[in-house]
């Protein structure tokens, strides 16, 4: 940004920050909860740890998503399809929850 100031006035790098903004909050609420497991204070399931691990796959997956293609193709369809695999990656860990569960009562 020091050496392409002009970056700011675009769209894209906007939506970039705010990622490396939610990148941040996510690396200080899962110090959050890393403290709570030291403490023996356990308030998340095991479906939930997963599902918040994957939290920060998206977020990285979407930053440098946006660096690469931002001239390529239309940004904000890409954000939308981020937000679309993130739906999808919930869907499959239900899918795969219901599985399991099944498999374990038989």
């Amino acid at each position: 940004l020091i050496a392409q100031p002009v970056w700011l006035q675009q769209g894209w790098m906007h939506v970039k920050l705010t990622f490396v903004v939610l990148l941040f909050a996510y690396h200080f609420k899962t110090h959050h909860i890393f403290k709570q497991l030291q403490n023996d204070v356990v308030k998340w399931t095991s479906s939930q740890m997963r599902l918040w691990n994957e939290g920060s796959t998206l977020i990285l997956f979407s930053v440098v998503f946006l660096v690469i293609l931002k001239n390529s193709i239309n940004w904000i369809f890409g954000v939308v399809g981020i937000f679309v695999l993130a739906i999808m990656l919930m869907l499959g860990f239900k899918i795969y929850k219901r599985y399991r569960t099944k498999k374990n009562e038989e």
